[in-house]
């Protein structure tokens, strides 16, 4: 099966048009029944709907040894763990955070191939908790590259997230800044990151996906 195209228009992601028409269909449904109440929530509703699932184009670094951000967001974590599910080995940890405002396209970080795309069931907890990789669900795409180790990028449902979406299948070819899926409405998404990597960026700092460097392969890979 082939995945999703992710941005028919160029404006807003395919995921979200159903929402547009079913906000339309109230607002219809409320000029119909001459509902003042029902159309206008209609009417919010598919404001909203357009303004989240926008999708803008984005100017990605091609400076090889650069790795972009995968989402748009707040870094709420670095660390350092070991990551035994995907990995096998150690790895630096960047996690960010998504509110609602923020674009929920997330990118690829690295030009690679999708050795894997897992989707794992879980709770709905607030995606800024510590344990959310832990016990919230969750989608993990593992990309193999040509330029050193496996990079992870897992998507994190939140308290309001209730559907995660990949557009990517393994196998699939993807180049640094390409969608490869959206998290609907608000949460997290950790990047793992080879021990030899050089992060750059800190708790605190915003980050926009595909054009935002968050990081190198190496400290001299300038």
């Amino acid at each position: 099966m082939n995945p999703p195209k992710t941005n028919i228009w160029g404006a807003i992601a395919a995921p979200g048009y159903r929402f547009i028409l079913a906000a339309g269909a109230v607002f219809l449904l409320g000029l119909f029944l001459n509902s003042t109440w029902l159309a206008l929530l209609g009417l919010l509703g598919a404001g909203f709907f357009v303004y989240f699932f926008r999708d803008p184009q984005r100017p990605i670094p091609t400076e090889p040894g650069l790795i972009s951000s995968p989402a748009d967001g707040k870094v709420v974590l670095v660390d350092e763990v070991r990551e035994d599910k995907f990995l096998g080995r150690p790895a630096k940890r960047v996690c960010i955070f998504m509110d609602v405002f923020d674009v929920h396209v997330n990118r690829a970080p690295v030009a690679g191939t999708v050795v894997e795309s897992k989707h794992r069931a879980g709770r709905f907890q607030a995606a800024f908790r510590l344990n959310a990789d832990q016990v919230n669900e969750q989608q993990a795409t593992l990309l193999g590259t040509e330029a050193g180790p496996q990079v992870l990028v897992v998507q994190i449902a939140g308290l309001l997230a209730r559907r995660i979406i990949s557009f990517v299948t393994p196998g699939q070819k993807l180049e640094r800044g390409e969608r490869l899926g959206m998290i609907c409405f608000g949460s997290r998404v950790d990047l793992y990151l080879p021990p030899e990597a050089e992060v750059l960026v800190k708790v605190g700092d915003k980050v926009k996906a595909g054009s935002s460097v968050i990081a190198r392969w190496w400290p001299d890979a300038a």
